[in-house]
């Protein structure tokens, strides 16, 4: 079966509990609860935090939150952020200034497609997060060229990125269909395709109805949708010990 090839390379990464299309704040609300940090209310670094705005979001999970904002000076989208009730730092695009240990999840939106230099990054998002902590967030795979994007990668790619920075690959999930994404790209990204964020996109629902024809597993539905997906979330882990 197409995908097959994909799932054994994936193994457990790859979820049967559901074959959703998921966005990086539903994967984040889910990781949230798992957060149980010693000095009480959890710590939230948002990576590549743009104009700031999920700190509203990690807010209304847990009012006490400490978030930070980390992103580059010269980032388009940090020239858009007016805001002024969150901390911002500015990094260099590799060093994280925060301590060790310093934050209990790092949330990381459609960034590391723009992201240079990845692999020390994310060796950086392994040494801040604290023993256990979660690196949860989306990324792009056949989606097209769009704000001073670098990369794309496949969700194999990704894992094993992941696991050489020190970081235990938890889940690889479908995020919205690549078909979508250029089709939105070709148009001139008319606002109606926001709607494709919010609810299974046209190609994934087609693979939902080839599923069931089929009779496939949930992780067979998955690996299909993983590998015709524009984006894709993912979830990671700094090993306790």
């Amino acid at each position: 079966m197409l995908g097959d090839d994909l799932l054994e390379r994936l193994g457990a990464r790859v979820p049967g509990d559901h074959a959703r299309q998921v966005a990086a704040e539903r994967l984040a609300e889910e990781w949230h609860r798992h957060l149980s940090p010693a000095g009480g209310s959890p710590r939230v670094v948002d990576l590549g935090c743009g104009p700031g705005d999920s700190v509203d979001f990690f807010r209304g999970l847990d009012p006490a939150v400490r978030w930070t904002g980390v992103d580059l000076p010269e980032s388009p989208e940090v020239a858009t952020r007016v805001r002024t009730d969150a901390e911002f730092l500015a990094f260099d695009g590799v060093s994280i200034p925060l301590e060790d240990g310093a934050a209990d999840l790092v949330f990381c939106k459609q960034v590391l497609e723009h992201v240079e230099r990845p692999a020390p990054l994310l060796v950086e998002v392994a040494r801040v997060l604290a023993p256990g902590g979660h690196l949860v967030g989306s990324t792009s795979q056949l989606e097209p060229y769009h704000s001073l994007s670098q990369f794309n990668y496949t969700p194999v790619g990704l894992a094993r990125l992941f696991e050489e920075a020190g970081l235990e690959t938890l889940e690889l999930r479908p995020g919205i269909d690549a078909l979508t994404l250029i089709v939105r790209r070709g148009l001139g990204s008319p606002r109606l395709f926001l709607r494709w964020w919010a609810r299974e996109s046209p190609l994934n629902r087609a693979i939902d109805l080839f599923a069931r024809a089929r009779r496939l597993e949930t992780r067979q539905a998955n690996g299909l949708k993983l590998m015709f997906c524009g984006q894709f979330g993912f979830v990671a882990r700094r090993p306790a010990r």
